[in-house]
């Protein structure tokens, strides 16, 4: 084990692979807690835009950038980085995984910035990570977080999990006044609280769009949580990690605001909206609707059942109406909770 003085030495020079509004905003942190930044932009207009003018007006506008993030349109760049924070979305992680682990050498740890479950292989992010770039250092960043919010330096809490000594030195990097972030060495519990909740915010604003109430949307959420905690449970997942920031704490912000896209898509079905009509191009990208049936998914390969999740990914996917999907939860067998 690395003496306490290591574990807590910041990465100097940070790498952000993605350059959308979460992205920046991880920029940002990096660049207030005086660290080097790299931001990497698949888009040459939002390069183009930072470097012009100091500020991702496509993404993020009206949050000015400090000289000490440099934007770049060429990913080769990140392989002068001392860590390299990931903010694709989850259903792209793995190209830009694959991508990005040409240009690091190894054992750079590379973070995990985005929340999801693989569509198709039903794998968590962290297992696509170990795949395909089995030279680096996995890890993974998430909690109740805005990214308006961090970019405008609004208190912020959230876990980073990796082996003990890097989550020491990534906190170390990212820390400051706004920002606090907590070590933790469950990578597979901050990786599916974070995928699960988009999902059950999905729900919660269909509750809520749909007039059902208060109680209703209590009893969702909280039915939610449990069936997050047993299928975390079978994947070997820390039950103090779920009841943490990465999992109830991301939960209670995601499914209760619409300023998260996720419940906002619900609760937009809710009011009648088609799912095809939210899902167009122009509108928000709700990471819940691809991750709902592969959760599922996810649970039956383990034996858990997951009439939540279910019922939710029944309906994005047109297999049950909004009218049918109470009855069909509140007819399920009485039990003890």
């Amino acid at each position: 084990m690395k003496n306490k003085s290591d574990i807590s030495k910041p990465y100097g020079h940070i790498a952000v692979i993605g350059a959308g509004a979460w992205g920046t905003a991880l920029a940002l942190v990096a660049a207030r807690a005086g660290r080097n930044v790299t931001l990497w932009s698949r888009e040459p207009e939002v390069t183009n835009s930072i470097l012009a003018t100091r500020e991702n007006a496509i993404f993020l506008p009206g949050v000015p950038l400090p000289d000490n993030i440099v934007a770049s349109a060429n990913i080769m760049e990140a392989g002068g980085a001392d860590a390299v924070l990931l903010a694709a979305p989850a259903q792209h992680a793995r190209a830009v995984i694959t991508d990005t682990a040409r240009a690091i050498t190894a054992g750079v740890p590379l973070v995990l910035c985005a929340k999801g479950i693989e569509r198709g292989s039903g794998k968590l992010l962290t297992e696509v990570l170990r795949e395909a770039a089995p030279q680096a250092e996995p890890a993974i960043l998430s909690g109740p977080s805005f990214a308006r919010d961090v970019a405008h330096d609004l208190p912020t809490a959230l876990t980073i999990a990796a082996r003990k000594d890097i989550a020491f030195r990534l906190i170390a990097t990212l820390g400051h006044a706004g920002f606090r972030p907590y070590a933790s060495e469950d990578l597979t519990g901050v990786a599916l609280g974070g995928a699960a909740k988009n999902v059950y915010a999905i729900g919660s604003g269909i509750v809520a769009g749909m007039g059902l109430g208060e109680n209703a949307r209590a009893a969702l959420l909280t039915r939610s949580f449990a069936e997050l905690c047993r299928l975390g449970a079978a994947l070997g997942a820390r039950g103090e990690t779920l009841m943490g920031l990465s999992g109830l704490g991301d939960l209670v912000l995601t499914a209760t605001s619409l300023s998260s896209r996720n419940y906002s898509f619900g609760f937009n079905l809710g009011e009648g909206k088609a799912p095809a009509e939210l899902a167009a191009p122009g509108h928000p990208l709700a990471e819940g609707v691809e991750t709902a049936a592969a959760l599922v998914a996810r649970g039956g390969r383990h034996g858990i059942e997951l009439p939540v999740a279910h019922a939710i990914a029944d309906i994005l996917a047109g297999k049950l109406t909004l009218a049918d999907a109470v009855p069909r939860l509140m007819a399920r067998p009485l039990k003890a909770e």
